[in-house]
């Protein structure tokens, strides 16, 4: 089967653990750089990414790369690379995003006008016609220009990897499904450990916790778009992936995962999305304060996504939030916490530095996930 070399873009931060979990699919490394992952695969590959990544935001088939610093180079680069390779005559295909960076060309409208002329041009000469319908299929391009080198790649995801379709219902700012499985996977975090969520929203880090404990392919269950690429992704690769996966599951995993909130429509929402990922018998939902957070057992795990203060009438109260988060956290024998946020003063409030801080882009937004690391608990006999 042949080769290809795929994309996967990610949070910014979150590029080590995205390495980590195309390793363990047995695929090779090219590239690491900011934002995305570079590997080798096949077709197989294709689907089997797209269904079990859990950080990643989309899989990109590399079309090619070429240096252009002129609107003409970036014309002719675009027509030398092999379309018709991928989009049949009938293909519906457009430069979807464009993103440029540290590069002579910078407006992502030419560049998108620009590349589809180069295209079509390459297109008509291969199919032998003047016009394309483009009623088929779809094949959507994003296209990185760094330092002048521009990056082609084809989406065969269509709507972002985060949206694994149980999230019917959501808080005001919800956190990604992607973004909260990777701040877990940045933890020590087991299924055989308690996890306390005190703002759980909509309940996503807990039910991404518990699709991981459940091993629940995070793509298992939604669609993608290169299912309808019939010239290219033979049909029975997707069956053979979904197949894997609803292989691996272990549902009957014991667990002891809870989520808090003090609005009680959001923990009936999360009740409702946990169900939808099928996992609501493995967390426990409940209306609760923060200033009511306690647990009699030890060695369990905070990972939460608290409230930063994002409107100015809320900041008044982050002092106090936090100095109550830091309180009930002291009250905790030997339990770690791992916080994200872009409130500045975090540590000061809570009242103890972080053992370990990571910068994490969550969209534009810098934000900073705060670990605070509890003792090891003892081994077992």
């Amino acid at each position: 089967m042949k080769t290809f070399e795929l994309i996967a873009p990610c949070h910014f931060g979150m590029e080590s653990v995205l390495k980590k979990e195309i390793d363990d699919l047995g695929y090779d490394i090219t590239e690491v750089q900011d934002g995305r992952v570079t590997f080798f695969g096949d077709a197989e590959a294709i689907c089997r990414a797209n269904i079990f990544l859990r950080t990643a935001e989309r899989i990109l088939v590399k079309v090619g790369s070429f240096h252009a610093e002129t609107f003409e180079e970036l014309f002719q680069g675009t027509k030398k690379l092999p379309w018709e390779e991928w989009i049949p005559a009938d293909g519906k295909f457009w430069i979807a995003k464009a993103a440029s960076v540290k590069s002579k060309l910078f407006s992502p409208s030419d560049i998108q006008s620009i590349m589809k002329k180069a295209m079509v041009d390459r297109l008509k000469d291969v199919y032998h016609v003047n016009w394309f319908n483009e009623d088929g299929a779809s094949y959507p391009l994003r296209v990185f220009l760094l330092k002048d080198e521009v990056t082609v790649g084809l989406d065969t995801t269509g709507e972002s990897l985060h949206k694994r379709g149980y999230r019917k219902l959501t808080a005001k700012a919800p956190i990604a499904e992607n973004l909260a499985a990777g701040l877990i996977m940045l933890t020590p975090w087991h299924a055989d450990r308690i996890l306390i969520d005190p703002f759980c929203g909509s309940g996503t880090i807990p039910i991404e916790a518990a699709m991981m404990a459940a091993n629940i392919a995070p793509g298992m269950n939604r669609s993608f778009l290169a299912e309808s690429w019939k010239n290219a992704i033979p049909k029975s690769l997707w069956y053979d992936s979904v197949t894997e996966a609803q292989d691996l599951i272990k549902i009957d995993v014991n667990t002891d995962i809870q989520g808090f909130d003090l609005d009680d429509e959001m923990v009936k929402i999360s009740r409702e999305n946990a169900k939808l990922a099928g996992v609501e018998k493995m967390i426990h939902f409940q209306r609760r304060d923060v200033a009511q957070l306690s647990h009699p057992k030890k060695y369990g795990f905070i990972i939460t996504n608290p409230p930063y203060g994002e409107r100015i009438s809320d900041k008044k109260e982050l002092p106090a939030l936090y100095e109550t988060i830091g309180k009930r956290y002291a009250a905790l024998d030997s339990w770690s916490m791992y916080l994200i946020t872009s409130y500045d003063k975090a540590e000061e409030d809570i009242g103890r530095k972080a053992d370990k801080n990571r910068k994490i882009y969550n969209g534009m937004m810098k934000t900073y996930f705060y670990q605070f690391m509890g003792p090891k608990p003892p081994k077992r006999q």
